[in-house]
């Protein structure tokens, strides 16, 4: 009888019997999975008797909101949960400011009464969160826009959501205005916000941003096969409605690869960038044909970003590390040998890049998307793949293991991240649409077995 790594969790998580087993079998379930060492994690996935959320021993989660609720604005809450980020609020409540990916032809529509475009379904929900981690209001805060899929926080306390569609006006789809763009909304805003599309930080089909706190600087990842990885310089610090520059990243010794395979897993690579000449193309969709075509490399589906400030962070002799830099991690949903995904860091203070995780089997990795780094140091990936879906931590040295798992068996998860005293991860089930608190010994044990 073969287990491959994914079912095993799941079958030893299920029972006390199951958890008494884990320790013999880890040694040589590590050998089959990896050639190598694995991270325990914080241990087994136990079954959740309600059937949502499988969690490891010591770990608490609750809802905090659902699909089709009644929100405090008397609308119903929007459907297809997706991004998120969380900021502090007054009187240690925690605001959370969520995505709805949402096309124009499915879902609960986000209502407004000042939409971007009314034909569009798509926006984010506003939510007041208290200490006891449950909700205390709910509005709609963005609307009339299509496939708000990810989005990032920025070091001035707002949201910026993004569109993953680029459709543009026809004589027959009723949309009124073009779409690719992407949208601020302050988080501390107690009603909707007036639509502006961001146009200079380019219209396609954008996923995620993440903002360098030092520069103002907004890095973006774009979901397609063929995607760039972009950076937006602002002309103005904390003020992206005044316009900046769009360049896309370029590996200067190998002009316009492909990531997807070719790779290894540790390697530097010293980057530069190239300008986009038109960023905010109206007729058609191209931003990445032109950065392509001046160099740029390729991703497959670069999807989470997040901004590690590497606070804490140790040196080799286990002192504080006054040398390093500030980086970013992003997912490639789809890259990898095996299409299981990769997770990419890129270090601005050396413009260099280099393959931090990579799938090699779908059974340890499948198709990371949103992400976000933990205030102890790990990344925490939302899964998208075709099975179960996990929530996967993956240690600062790289060494993968199972969070938590999906035990509705549908929907994916999105939108993970931590209060801003981090002691609580929010995370959204896309379908049925859920939004959920989560709770433990975060600093608890998370080593290794050989």
């Amino acid at each position: 009888m073969t287990f491959s790594r994914r079912k095993f969790f799941a079958v030893a998580g299920t029972t006390a019997v199951g958890t008494l087993m884990v320790s013999p079998m880890k040694g040589l379930l590590a050998q089959q999975a990896y050639g190598s060492r694995y991270a325990i994690g914080y241990g087994p996935l136990l079954s959740d008797p309600n059937g949502l959320l499988d969690l490891p021993r010591g770990f608490r989660y609750q809802v905090i909101s659902r699909t089709g609720t009644l929100m405090s604005d008397g609308s119903l809450e929007p459907s297809n949960h997706d991004g998120m980020a969380a900021f502090p609020g007054p009187r240690n409540t925690i605001i959370l400011v969520r995505n709805h990916e949402l096309s124009n032809t499915s879902g609960t529509k986000v209502q407004v009464p000042n939409p971007y475009d009314p034909i569009c379904k798509g926006g984010t929900t506003t939510l007041i969160v208290g200490r006891d981690r449950k909700l205390i209001k709910e509005f709609s805060s963005l609307g009339g826009t299509i496939r708000n899929c990810a989005g990032g926080l920025t070091p001035w306390d707002s949201w910026i959501s993004c569109e993953e569609d680029t459709t543009i006006t026809t004589a027959t789809n009723g949309v009124t205005k073009p779409h690719g763009y992407n949208f601020e909304v302050p988080a501390k805003s107690t009603s909707p916000v007036e639509p502006v599309p961001l146009v200079e930080m380019g219209r396609f089909n954008h996923e995620a941003v993440a903002v360098d706190p030092k520069t103002g600087i907004v890095y973006q990842t774009e979901d397609r096969g063929d995607s760039l990885f972009y950076r937006f310089i602002p002309k103005q610090y904390g003020n992206l409605k005044a316009g900046g520059t769009l360049q896309a990243l370029r590996i200067k010794d190998r002009p316009e690869v492909n990531t997807t395979t070719g790779f290894v897993v540790g390697q530097k690579w010293d980057v530069d960038w190239v300008t986009i000449p038109e960023p905010n193309p109206t007729t058609v969709d191209n931003v990445r044909v032109q950065g392509r075509t001046l160099g740029a490399a390729r991703f497959n589906r670069g999807e989470g970003i997040y901004y590690d400030g590497n606070k804490g962070k140790k040196d080799k002799n286990g002192k504080d590390d006054k040398k390093s830099k500030g980086e970013f991690y992003f997912t490639a949903t789809s890259g990898g040998p095996v299409g299981g995904g990769q997770v990419w860091r890129y270090i601005p203070g050396e413009e260099t890049i280099e393959l931090f995780v990579e799938s090699q089997s779908k059974d340890e990795l499948d198709m990371p998307d949103n992400l976000v780094v933990a205030p102890f140091g790990d990344l925490i990936l939302c899964e998208d793949g075709g099975g179960d879906n996990f929530l996967i931590g993956v240690t600062p040295s790289g060494e993968i293991y199972k969070f938590a798992r999906n035990a509705l068996e549908t929907g994916e998860f999105a939108g993970a991240c931590f209060s801003p005293d981090g002691d609580t991860l929010f995370v959204n089930i896309q379908s049925p649409g859920i939004t959920l608190a989560i709770w433990g010994p975060w600093t608890g044990y998370r080593g290794y077995r050989d």
